[in-house]
């Protein structure tokens, strides 16, 4: 297999690339919330879906070890291909720091979903978001990016965005429901071998 190219879907970039004979192997898509226009309830409902089956708190060094073990446990569950690909957390940097924060889901002493969040000024970019296996489908992710959106919404921050595979549905619901709107899709190309060159 050829190289790999992620070009916005649509730009003539692609259009050239598609013509030349390259083949798209992933579509992803990027989103924008703008704190102004979205109701904070919706967070606050998700939040509350999970009362009783977690406890959701903003995570700190002092987690390292859980981050780090459920970053190990999901690091092949992520859809997509390089566009979307998660690189494993290490034990040097794994934890969170003033421009990223992390907020998760524990039930009793498990740390089973989180989400880490990039913070520069009044503009935040989710990391990843990631649930553990056997708790996926509960509204787990909703609540941890929700809380998330809640607290640096309240700490000054206005813009958010985030992104991910056409592969995974269900995170677009999620992120639908809080308030995101899809503003750009991505293709990831490739040229096999034989194919004259396109873009790399």
């Amino acid at each position: 297999m050829g190289s790999k190219v992620v070009l916005r879907d649509g730009s003539p970039e692609a259009a050239a690339a598609l013509a030349a004979g390259a083949r798209v192997v992933a579509r992803s898509w990027g989103a924008g919330l703008s704190v102004e226009v979205v109701d904070a309830r919706v967070w606050e409902r998700a939040r509350e879906a999970v009362a009783g089956l977690a406890v959701l708190r903003e995570l700190t060094p002092d987690d390292r070890d859980s981050i780090l073990r459920l970053d190990r446990d999901t690091v092949a569950d992520y859809p997509g291909d390089v566009a979307t690909t998660h690189r494993p957390l290490t034990a040097g940097a794994p934890t969170p720091a003033p421009g990223r924060r992390a907020f998760g889901a524990v039930v009793g002493q498990e740390l089973v979903a989180m989400t880490f969040v990039d913070v520069d000024g009044d503009r935040a970019e989710t990391h990843f978001t990631v649930v553990a296996r056997a708790w996926r489908g509960r509204g787990l992710a909703s609540a941890v990016k929700a809380l998330s959106l809640g607290a640096l919404a309240g700490a000054g921050v206005h813009r958010f965005r985030t992104g991910g595979s056409f592969e995974n549905r269900a995170i677009i619901a999620v992120n639908e429901a809080l308030g995101y709107v899809r503003d750009e899709e991505w293709l990831t190309l490739v040229h096999d071998a034989g194919d004259r060159a396109g873009p790399t």
